[in-house]
């Protein structure tokens, strides 16, 4: 049972991580960040970087890595819109 848990407990992170692509993608498509609030992001960004570190911390793998994709594919929408504002 606790090999169950875990492994839903992961696909959790894929799902949060992947949730993050359908903006990536709308950004890149429509080349514009108008509607995309920065500050949002850029806290989600330091939630899941704090997150990387205490799953490390605490030697907590499916924590460390599962929050370490969703920090990067949120990353992504972060880079992505600071980039399209400047354009």
């Amino acid at each position: 049972m606790r090999e169950i848990i875990t492994f839903i407990f992961g696909l959790g992170f894929v799902f949060n991580a992947s949730l993050f692509i359908p903006q990536a993608i709308r950004i890149i498509k429509t080349k514009s960040a108008k509607n995309i609030s920065l500050i949002t992001f850029a806290g989600f960004n330091v939630i899941q970087l704090n997150s990387v570190f205490y799953g490390y911390y605490q030697k907590d793998l499916i924590l460390m890595y599962g929050n370490l994709i969703s920090f990067i594919a949120c990353g992504t929408v972060t880079l992505l819109a600071i980039s399209y504002r400047n354009r």
